[in-house]
C-alpha cells in the first residue's frame, strides 16, 4: 500500500478527502521545487480551503435565488450613462449594510434596476454574506402559503434573519391583507437591524398604497424609508433598445419579394 492510499482513510476520518484531488500534484510539485515541509502543508491547506470556501459560495448562490450572470462585470454602463457608476461601486462594498441601511432602486422598467440590485447581492455572496433574492409578490405569497402546513412561522423568520433580503418589483401587483400584514412585519422586524434591497417602477410618492390600512402603510414607510438609499434612474428600455437591435440586425438587407 502506497503512502497516499494509507493517507486516504485518514483524510475522510478528519474531514479533509478534499485534499486528495491535489495531493499527488502538490507532492510533485514539492519535489521538483525542493520545497520546505512546511510549504508543502501550507499549500494543501490552502487547497483544501479554497475548496471549502467555493463550495459555500456555490452553496450560498444556490439559496440566494440569484442570477449568478447578474453582475457588475456584466452591467452596461454605456447604455445609460445617468447611472453614476462610482456610486455602484461604493454600493458593492456592501458597507450599507454594516450601517443598516435600505436600498432603493426606482424607476421604469427596463433601466437596469433588477440587474444593479443583483450584481450588490452577488458581491455580498462573495463576501460572506447570505442573501436571499424574490420578486416581492412571490416572496409573501411563499410565507402565507406555509399556513397551510406549519410552517409559516419557520419561513418568516429565514425572511426576518437574512442578512441582505432583495425583493424585486416592489409595489407592481397589489396584495391582500394577509400579504400586506406580513410584509409590515418584515419591515418592523428588519427596521434598524438588518438591510433591504427594492426595486420598483412605481413612484416613490405611491409606496404607501400598497398598504390598504393608511396607518399600517405610514408605520411601514416611516421605518423603511428611514436613513435609507435612493436611487432614481431614468432612461429607456435597454430590453426593448435590445430588441429593437436585434431585429434590425436579422432583417438587414433582407428584400421585399415581388
Amino acid at each position: 500500500m502506497n503512502d497516499v492510499a494509507q493517507l486516504k482513510p485518514k483524510l475522510l476520518r478528519l474531514k479533509l478527502s478534499g485534499i486528495l484531488e491535489t495531493l499527488e500534484q502538490r507532492m510533485a510539485q514539492a519535489m521538483e521545487e525542493k520545497q520546505e515541509y512546511s510549504q508543502f502543508l501550507l499549500n494543501l491547506l490552502t487547497d483544501e480551503v479554497e475548496r471549502r470556501d467555493n463550495k459555500q459560495l456555490s452553496r450560498r448562490l444556490g439559496r440566494s435565488g440569484l442570477n449568478p450572470e447578474k453582475t457588475l462585470a456584466s452591467f452596461d454602463f454605456q447604455f445609460n450613462k445617468k447611472i453614476h457608476k462610482p456610486t455602484i461601486r461604493e454600493l458593492c462594498t456592501c458597507n450599507f449594510l454594516v450601517e443598516k441601511r435600505n436600498l432603493f432602486f426606482v424607476g421604469p422598467s427596463g433601466v437596469g434596476k433588477t440587474h444593479l440590485s443583483q450584481a450588490i447581492g452577488n458581491e455580498a455572496c462573495l463576501k460572506n454574506i447570505d442573501v436571499l433574492y424574490r420578486g416581492t409578490h412571490e416572496l409573501l405569497q411563499w410565507i402565507h402559503s406555509g399556513r397551510a402546513d406549519g410552517s409559516v412561522e419557520r419561513r418568516m423568520a429565514t425572511v426576518k434573519t437574512i442578512p441582505l433580503l432583495i425583493l424585486d418589483d416592489f409595489g407592481l401587483r397589489p396584495l391582500s391583507d394577509a400579504n400586506q400584514t406580513d410584509l409590515y412585519d418584515l419591515i418592523s422586524s428588519r427596521y434598524e437591524r438588518l438591510s433591504t434591497i427594492l426595486t420598483s417602477n412605481r413612484d416613490f410618492a405611491e409606496w404607501q398604497q400598497v398598504f390598504t390600512n393608511p396607518l399600517m402603510g405610514s408605520a411601514a414607510m416611516d421605518r423603511l424609508v428611514h436613513r435609507a438609499i435612493k436611487i432614481s434612474i431614468e432612461g429607456e428600455s435597454y430590453r426593448m433598445n435590445s430588441f429593437i437591435a436585434s431585429t434590425k440586425s436579422l432583417t438587414k438587407g433582407v428584400e421585399e419579394l415581388p
